[in-house]
């Protein structure tokens, strides 16, 4: 009796752990069946490729939600921050020219607007002690009325030359790989080391967990949670430093459904939605499904591509419901 309990949460544990990883090996299979073209090198590149900004930020979301949190601005965030950059680029052309230090000072840019936009966030919820989803989703609509404002109801443009120099940030790599590959495996192998192996991410999943005991457990509430906050800002100014070569360009529409995305690649990584507990590599795999879901309807033709957001907002639910289901059957 004894060993048939203790090998029911084991195998309970198996298959929440397997199930997003088994969801993207049938799409793959489903992917290859449907188009010739789905397993190419062109094509598995510009998947992933695609899916690193969204990868990029889905893995500073991850530490929020695991910390009880929520951040519903990070598209609109990187709206602003790609406008900011673009803006600060283009003044100091006259100054720095077309260069590597150019490119340079609009990374700092960039980085230093989303440090600053996830501060600002963590300093209303933690300090100021407002709820998450009203800062955040203040938020969204500040920094999107922001980049239209600034950019006049239009495009902001970075300017020919200097984009033309930025191109190789996104279209080159090392040995085929591009870089917003290598630095969104990079800041997933790094998330998941601090998710598993540093207090941070231990004192994350304890105050998701339970707030009161986690003080009592000596964790800086406040200083964690703002932490969290931070993180996801700096890393969307990374994902933005990746996003802003492909286009060169930025409006009030940049970064639409960004934190749907983000969002839902958590849930169906495994990360539980009220915090306790996240796993980077979960979320990894979400980013995965989420953009083969794409890439599939827009190679297969199967359902208008239009639907992909309905797509993935039914997988949302359907993932915090198969979380819920899980926590009731222990």
């Amino acid at each position: 009796m004894t060993a048939t309990t203790e090998a029911a949460p084991r195998r309970r544990l198996s298959l929440h752990t397997l199930g997003p990883v088994l969801a993207l090996i049938a799409l793959v299979i489903l992917g290859a069946s449907l188009n010739s073209n789905f397993l190419g090198a062109a094509n598995v590149t510009n998947v992933l490729a695609r899916s690193a900004f969204i990868g990029i930020i889905a893995v500073g979301m991850t530490f929020v939600i695991t910390g009880g949190g929520i951040d519903l601005s990070v598209g609109s965030m990187a709206a602003f921050v790609a406008g900011v950059m673009i803006l600060a680029m283009n003044a100091l052309i006259p100054s720095l020219g077309i260069g590597v230090p150019l490119i340079a000072a609009g990374m700092a840019v960039a980085l230093l607007a989303g440090l600053a936009a996830g501060l600002l966030n963590g300093v209303l919820i933690a300090k100021v002690g407002i709820e998450p989803f009203i800062v955040t989703l203040g938020a969204m609509g500040i920094y999107r009325s922001l980049t239209t404002w600034l950019a006049d109801g239009g495009t902001l443009s970075l300017d020919f030359a200097a984009r033309s120099f930025y191109r190789p940030v996104y279209y080159d790599g090392i040995l085929g790989v591009a870089w917003p590959i290598i630095v969104f495996a990079l800041v997933a192998i790094l998330g998941e080391i601090a998710m598993r192996k540093t207090p941070f991410g231990r004192h994350c999943a304890a105050l998701g967990a339970n707030e009161q005991v986690a003080k009592y457990s000596a964790v800086k509430v406040d200083r964690v949670r703002m932490a969290t906050y931070v993180l996801l800002g700096g890393l969307v100014g990374l994902a933005t430093i990746m996003y802003v070569p492909r286009l060169g360009s930025a409006s009030g529409s940049t970064g639409v459904l960004w934190e749907l995305e983000a969002i839902a690649a958590v849930i169906i990584g495994g990360t539980v939605l009220k915090g306790g507990f996240g796993r980077v590599w979960g979320t990894v795999v979400g980013v995965l499904i989420l953009s083969l879901i794409d890439n599939i309807l827009n190679l297969a033709s199967i359902v208008s591509p239009y639907l992909n957001g309905t797509i993935q907002g039914v997988i949302v639910i359907l993932a915090v419901v198969l979380q819920r289901q899980g926590k009731s059957a222990e």
